[in-house]
C-alpha cells in the first residue's frame, strides 16, 4: 500500500506531468486563463487520464504482449485516449453546456495531449501492473489539474497587477510558468523511487 502512495504522491508533485516533465503544455498554457475553466480541463483531464492508464494497461498486458503484437502499442494507445475523450466530450456536453463550449477547442486537444501518451508509455517503461497505473493516472491527472489551477489562480491575478508593457501577455505567462516549474522542483526530495 506504501508502494502505491508513492507513486501517487510522486505523479502529483515530483514528477508533475507539466512542471517537471514538460508534457501537456499547450492545455496548460491555453486553458489556464480562467479558474472555471482551468477546474472543468483539470476534471476532463484527470478522467481520461486515469481511464486511459487502466484501459491501455489492459489492452497492453492482456492483448498485446500474448500476441506477440507489441509494435501497435502506440496506434493503440492512441485510438484508447481518442475513444475516451470522445467519451467526455459527448458527457460534458450534455451535464456543462456552458464549459463544453468554454473548453472550446482544448477539449478535443486532450486526445492529442502528449502527457495522456506519455502516461501511457510511461506505464509500460515501468511495468506498472494495473492497480499501479490506476493509482500513476489518477496521481498524473491530480498533478495536470493542480498546476492547471495554480497557473489559472496566478493569471486571472495577474489581469489585476501592474505588469510592464514588455512583459504582458505570452512573455509573463512564460515567466510565471517557469517559476512554477522551480517551485515543483523543491518536492525532488520528498520520495524515493
Amino acid at each position: 500500500m506504501l508502494h502505491l502512495f508513492v507513486i501517487f504522491l510522486s505523479a502529483i508533485l515530483v514528477n508533475n506531468f507539466v512542471l517537471t516533465r514538460f508534457l501537456g503544455i499547450c492545455p496548460f498554457l491555453g486553458v489556464s486563463r480562467r479558474v472555471e475553466t482551468a477546474l472543468g480541463m483539470g476534471m476532463a483531464v484527470i478522467f481520461v487520464m486515469t481511464l486511459a492508464s487502466l484501459v491501455t494497461n489492459l489492452i497492453y498486458n492482456l492483448v498485446l504482449v500474448p500476441l506477440n503484437l507489441l509494435f501497435l502499442h502506440i496506434i493503440t494507445f492512441i485510438l484508447v485516449i481518442a475513444s475516451l475523450v470522445q467519451l467526455v466530450e459527448i458527457v460534458l456536453e450534455k451535464i456543462s453546456p456552458a464549459l463544453y463550449r468554454a473548453l472550446g477547442i482544448y477539449l478535443p486537444l486532450i486526445t492529442t495531449n502528449c502527457a495522456i501518451l506519455g502516461l501511457a508509455l510511461l506505464n509500460v517503461i515501468k511495468g506498472h501492473n494495473a492497480i499501479q497505473a490506476i493509482f500513476f493516472g489518477l496521481g498524473a491527472g491530480i498533478g495536470f489539474a493542480l498546476a492547471l489551477l495554480i497557473m489559472a489562480g496566478i493569471r486571472e491575478r495577474l489581469e489585476l497587477a501592474d505588469v510592464p508593457v514588455a512583459l504582458q501577455g505570452a512573455a509573463i505567462t512564460l515567466i510565471t510558468a517557469g517559476l512554477l516549474s522551480l517551485a515543483f522542483m523543491g518536492f525532488s526530495g520528498l520520495v524515493k523511487l
